[in-house]
């Protein structure tokens, strides 16, 4: 994952299914490979031969859950996996997902990508009813809610639990001989249907599909649930109309620049922020420095429109270990400079501008001008490729509290003498709007301007932010 130590923002969950593949679990493992970057903290598994269900989760990176010996009994021709950074319920084992249970002669696992804002009043509900939770996880409410449902079919059943469901969900389902995926009403997060040798393969970014060569077919379609099994595929749009809210951070910063989301390149997108960013805010400086990976994109694009030379003056180390998730402010400085060191020969004299995706704290920003003026930066400046940050996200990102975000409580101006900066500006909503390859209204802005798009009432907004891990 593309995490920035303590400053950044944590991204949430990656989905991956598969239907009608001979080796469905390892291709699931390289898929969940494309999309670590969106989850470190579990991955799993959940594989069906149509008559045996199996399933392998552990805690870490895809490539240290799994390896030969686990993967090898995972046999069966149609699975789902999921690599997760908890938004809701902490992180431990039991949390890892997809969640497996048994049902009705019946196995049924579900992987979500997303956060339901609703999730503590159904909880209730389903407890006074009966229901005992095994986890503190809101993905597990669906299962719940299939479970309670009258409904006599199982394909109804599912309708009828995801029915109540505010928020974002983006969902891979597994039962013995299906796999379902369905996507909320608004669209918050992103899935997206491909081909491989006549399988059927679901995945939260096109990347995925690009590492095996699978063919791009198309979006799963907001409030559409699509259901894969031998008699083929079947798509059914049982919710209301409601009004797109695509998460524009996946096109700022969250998905790999490789990927298409919401059926649009998130490279080209990115290079149009900072060429947007490059004519409101020029700088006189000598170079042009993106901080890696995440700026690099908007730092090509700064650098081309403004004509001044683009330098990779900061080297990322990509083999440093899990620091980011360390307990102690001190610990988590150090990674900040294990993870980026500056050249100082390019550095030595030189006016330089950082063009950042985001200010999130600032703890992070301050570090790093402190590295760069030690290193020889004659003046650093920064550009940042959206507007400040101001609210937090209900919605599935792991945001902080609005009290501990930077630009909640500071003017610019003050942002800029925390971090101690020479200038900063942020891209106007106008402009970061205006740089999306879709119609601003399809996005949802919410941390930008607290219009939330699904109501979020005061009390469920707090108990979800007390149970962010």
């Amino acid at each position: 994952m593309r995490r920035r130590c303590c400053d950044g923002l944590k991204e949430y969950c990656g989905l991956f299914g598969i239907y009608g593949h001979k080796d469905a679990a390892r291709l699931t493992y390289l898929g969940l490979y494309s999309l670590q970057h969106r989850g470190q903290e579990s991955a799993g598994i959940v594989v069906s031969d149509e008559k045996d269900v199996k399933q392998y989760k552990g805690m870490g990176l895809v490539s240290d859950v799994f390896h030969e010996d686990n993967l090898k009994p995972l046999t069966g021709n149609l699975a789902i996996g999921h690599v997760r950074y908890s938004t809701m319920g902490s992180s431990i084992l039991k949390n890892a997902q997809p969640f497996l249970v048994e049902y009705a002669n019946d196995s049924l696992a579900v992987g979500h990508n997303g956060n339901l804002v609703n999730a503590s009043e159904l909880r209730a509900k389903l407890e006074k009813e009966g229901a005992i939770f095994q986890t503190t996880m809101d993905s597990e409410i669906i299962l719940h809610l299939v479970a309670h449902s009258k409904k006599k079919k199982f394909n109804d059943k599912l309708v009828d639990a995801l029915l109540p469901l505010r928020g974002a969900y983006s969902l891979v389902l597994l039962t013995k001989d299906q796999i379902i995926a369905v996507r909320d009403p608004n669209g918050f997060r992103p899935l997206s249907l491909g081909q491989i040798d006549g399988a059927w393969v679901v995945t939260s970014e096109t990347c995925a599909l690009d590492l095996m060569q699978a063919r791009y077919v198309r979006e799963i379609e907001p409030g559409e649930i699509v259901f894969i099994n031998k008699r083929g595929i079947r798509s059914l749009s049982p919710f209301p109309k409601a009004r797109h809210a695509f998460c524009i951070f996946e096109y700022i910063y969250f998905a790999r620049p490789d990927s298409n989301i919401f059926g649009q390149s998130v490279y080209l997108t990115r290079k149009r922020l900072g060429e947007r960013l490059a004519k409101e805010y020029p700088a006189k400086v000598d170079m042009v420095l993106p901080i890696p990976d995440s700026g690099t994109c908007a730092g090509l694009g700064y650098a081309n429109e403004s004509g001044i030379p683009f330098e990779l003056a900061v080297i990322r180390n990509h083999y440093v270990g899990r620091t980011f998730i360390q307990p102690l402010q001190q610990i988590r400085d150090f990674g900040v400079k294990v993870k980026l060191n500056p050249v100082k020969e390019v550095l030595k004299g030189k006016r330089v501008v950082i063009i950042e995706d985001s200010i999130v704290r600032g703890t992070t920003s301050k570090a790093r001008v402190k590295t760069l003026r030690d290193a020889g930066a004659k003046e650093v400046h920064m550009r940042v490729s959206c507007p400040p940050l101001r609210h937090p996200c209900y919605y599935g990102i792991d945001f902080p509290t609005k009290e501990e975000l930077i630009a909640s409580s500071r003017t610019v101006e003050q942002i800029r003498d925390y971090v101690g900066l020479d200038s900063l500006e942020y891209l106007s909503l106008e402009g970061m709007l205006a740089s999306m390859p879709l119609p601003k209204k399809e996005f949802c802005t919410c941390c930008f301007t607290g219009d939330y798009p699904v109501p979020v009432h005061e009390k469920i907004s707090k108990q979800a932010l007390e149970k962010k891990a």
